[in-house]
């Protein structure tokens, strides 16, 4: 026989369940423009008919439904736009950092303009070209004189400049480094807590999407993989109750094998990137993960600290080895032309430019001739108005192809540095295109939430009313019936 209370206890649990629903619709409300929130919905669960399947069951028409219930509050959420949004986000960290990296080398550099390298170059050349001419002028000479020290300076701020930044490539990829390090700390606290909240039956969506978070913000900065480890029974999940468990998280390569663990979810351990600068150089000596050196370029992965790396070890590196070697074959020819010839006095003047060495022959470049009438304008053995050495001097250009080999530099630079932006470009794109599409699914639509909530309104309503029906039904039977006869 059912319970006399059945249609209440119904009611009830309706009442219940619309509550909850009610109260979670406030909750997304609330959590509207909240980073990384992700919605939640109620799901809504038939309770167990009467009479359930046995031998003393009472014979009626067929099973009562007793109500509803909430079976699980869960987030709704896409785990493959995860997985893609965390993929493009990797590529565009990797490329915009590339991109601001030749960005700032391109600002070094500063070619075309009336301050660069090549406008410098050729500022001296003409001189030598005027003092040809005017071999026995003093202003000529000293011209000549001040615009070799305009060169050898412009090649010092080349050279000291980017070894500035490449030094701070170094201590922002030092940087990250520890960022990436406190993010998987994070990351591994709230596997902790959410190992401890699961087994009793509860899915905490709150600390899913604050390590969701965590981690969009680990994939810009390396490659990774992440891995789902359970922390209930598999038997015990149902649509109703499907935990996200511990995220074990992996470091890729850039062919997406895997370097090792950085979130171990089995042991609840981590492992750092270690790093290191010299605090008296300024330079990033060390940058290990596992016994890995990713510094020499035998590991390498993808995402800003690669870029980083690349910047710091390679791209500045070569612009500044190629700098050197310019600066170098150019100081020798010169220095050659110009010891052939002789100055004012009929005697040879030696060198011009400093002769000094091939690595750092460009930070290092220094005019050491000071007396203007030293300049060997003519050639060895003529007379004092002879400008036929200065001519020569001034051929060195062609000869050490110092235009084609500087603009083949230059343009290189022009073609990375045109690939990074059109990448960086194309990522954000991709990014925002999969970022639009998982905030349609896991977004917060207030329009969305008022239509729920005025449904929820409804039925709670609706429940309440039911109440009432059944409560005078049964103040009709146990207060009315009976009274007839007396």
């Amino acid at each position: 026989m059912r319970s006399t209370f059945h249609g209440l206890e119904t009611a009830r649990r309706g009442m219940f369940t619309q509550q909850s629903a009610l109260q979670t619709t406030g909750h997304n409300i609330a959590n509207a423009n909240t980073p990384g929130y992700t919605r939640q919905r109620v799901n809504f669960v038939q309770t167990e008919p009467y009479p359930a399947a046995s031998r003393n069951r009472p014979n009626i028409p067929g099973q009562l439904g007793t109500g509803v219930e909430a079976g699980s509050i869960q987030r709704v959420r896409e785990s493959f736009l995860d997985v893609q949004f965390r993929s493009e986000n990797n590529k565009f960290g990797h490329w915009e950092t590339r991109s601001n990296a030749i960005a700032k080398m391109e600002d070094i550099l500063n070619e075309p303009s009336d301050t660069g390298l090549s406008k410098t170059m050729d500022r001296f050349w003409q001189s030598l070209q005027d003092l040809a001419v005017h071999p026995e002028n003093e202003g000529a000479r000293s011209v000549v004189l001040q615009r070799g020290i305009a060169l050898s300076e412009t090649f010092n701020h080349m050279s000291t400049s980017l070894d500035g930044i490449r030094k701070d490539m170094g201590y922002q990829a030092d940087v990250t480094v520890k960022e990436i390090n406190s993010i998987i700390d994070k990351i591994n606290d709230i596997n902790i807590q959410i190992s401890e909240v699961e087994p009793h039956g509860y899915l905490p969506n709150d600390l899913y999407d604050k390590r969701d978070n965590l981690v969009d913000q680990l994939s810009g900065l390396v490659n990774i993989k992440v891995e789902r480890v359970e922390t209930v029974d598999p038997s015990l999940i149902d649509l109703n109750f499907n935990p996200d468990g511990k995220y074990k998280i992996h470091l890729l390569d850039d062919k997406g094998a895997s370097l090792g663990l950085l979130v171990n979810a089995d042991t609840n351990t981590i492992s750092k990137i270690d790093s290191v600068i010299d605090s008296s150089t300024g330079e990033l000596t060390t940058l290990t993960f596992e016994g890995k050196n990713l510094l020499d370029g035998s590991v390498k992965t993808q995402g800003k600290l690669q870029s980083l790396r690349d910047a710091y070890q390679e791209t500045y590196p070569n612009m500044m080895k190629n700098l050197d070697d310019l600066a170098y074959k150019f100081i020798q020819a010169f220095n050659t032309q110009h010891s052939s010839g002789v100055g004012l006095d009929g005697v040879a003047s030696g060198n011009f430019f400093d002769p000094g060495t091939q690595i750092g022959a460009a930070k290092n470049m220094k005019v050491i001739l000071t007396d203007v009438k030293k300049i060997a304008a003519a050639s060895s053995g003529e007379k004092n108005g002879d400008g036929s050495n200065a001519l020569k001097l001034a051929d060195v250009r062609e000869d050490v192809n110092f235009q084609s080999t500087y603009e083949g530099y230059i343009g290189s630079m022009a073609v990375d540095a045109q690939k990074a932006v059109g990448m960086s470009t194309n990522s954000i794109v991709l990014l925002d295109s999969v970022e639009k599409r998982r905030q349609s699914i896991s977004g917060v639509s207030l329009d969305e939430e008022m239509t729920n909530m005025i449904q929820y309104q409804h039925a709670y309503n609706a429940a309440a009313r039911n109440i009432t029906v059944v409560d005078e039904m049964l103040d009709k039977i146990i207060n009315g019936m009976g009274v007839g006869g007396r």
